[in-house]
């Protein structure tokens, strides 16, 4: 089968950094679905482990978000069929998308959504569960529009776990949800997605964040340069507040700034189900088939805001580039092989 890999941690600019090659058709065992891969999405994890991860010379296949159809299951495997049309965000510890054909556990997947196509719901799987398992499960947000109120924060509401978390906050909480950005474009990204309120980060953040929700914040959900932001948000959150995160600070956090408001931390690490075999593992199935309703009742939508074409080593390597650019709005997919 034809699939995308590196066999060394190479900046992305060089043509060996992610090469063409053909590997051995997987066979499905135990609880795995054999799915063929129509499309594929691009995240920052992908970026992150072909710089850091060095295979030595081995083929190593990246890719963490896939639409595509069931064509084998394994013994085990009960909610599925051949034929069936997937979405998934895969496990950290198997091979990834980036492949024809890939094996995925069955309790990590959902059924696609009826309404888009592949494409477009190979842009929402990894996004979605972040932004849900991160709003809903680490920092309690309560689901409901009649209930409780509060104000969320999003920092960095253009990217992809962003444009999610806006759009899961909008329409499933009652919450007022403020989201930063930096850009013209970003902004109306982040308003498009249902932001009550887009402030800038690159300046005064509390003071942005103050002229729209007075008395700060009950959560946020910090998304990208959380060592930057960190002082301004433990200012804005609300005594007994909550602070999430998913990225990867550059320099600690001091802990100690939360105490006089009795804060919390919350990690959110989208593959603990998978990596750890937790006893609640099938809950992402449940999520990814909720998200699935949700878009075809007309409530979510794709994020998706550029299809780069076919599945092949170049276009990955323009994805990855642009991903490292750190100026990405939505997300980038590319479809067929």
């Amino acid at each position: 089968m034809k699939a995308i890999a590196y066999r060394r941690s190479l900046p992305i600019a060089d043509t060996q950094s992610l090469i063409d090659v053909e590997l051995a058709e997987p066979v499905p065992q135990g609880r795995d679905l054999l799915v063929r891969v129509e499309a594929i999405s691009v995240n920052p994890v992908d970026t992150k482990i072909r710089q850091r991860v060095d295979p030595q010379g081995s083929d190593k296949v990246l890719g963490w978000d896939a639409a595509g159809t069931v064509v084998a299951v394994g013994a085990d495997v009960s909610l599925f069929k051949p034929g069936d049309a997937v979405y998934y965000a895969g496990a950290i510890d198997r091979s990834g998308s980036n492949a024809q054909l890939q094996l995925v556990d069955e309790r990590i997947v959902g059924r696609k959504p009826s309404t888009l196509d592949f494409a477009q719901a190979a842009a929402m799987p990894l996004t979605s569960i972040t932004a849900w398992e991160l709003l809903f499960d680490r920092l309690g947000v309560p689901r409901g529009t009649g209930g409780r109120s509060g104000v969320v924060l999003v920092v960095g509401g253009a990217g992809g776990v962003g444009s999610m978390a806006i759009q899961l906050a909008r329409h499933l909480t009652n919450y007022t949800v403020v989201a930063t950005a930096s850009r013209g474009e970003s902004r109306d990204w982040a308003l498009a997605m249902g932001a009550h309120h887009v402030v800038d980060h690159r300046g005064d953040l509390v003071a942005a964040v103050k002229a729209v929700a007075p008395q700060g914040v009950d959560a946020v959900l910090s998304l990208t340069h959380t060592e930057q932001h960190y002082p301004a948000l433990v200012e804005l959150l609300k005594p007994q507040g909550k602070l999430g995160l998913i990225d990867d600070p550059a320099t600690p956090l001091d802990i100690t700034l939360m105490k006089s408001k009795s804060l919390s931390l919350h990690w959110e690490f989208m593959y603990t189900r998978s990596l750890h075999h937790t006893e609640d593992m099938q809950a992402q199935h449940r999520l990814l088939d909720e998200v699935a309703d949700l878009v075809d009742a007309g409530v979510l939508r794709t994020t998706l805001r550029e299809n780069l074409g076919a599945i092949n080593a170049a276009n990955l390597r323009r994805a990855h580039a642009q991903l490292e650019s750190a100026s990405t709005i939505g997300k980038l997919v590319l479809s067929g092989f």
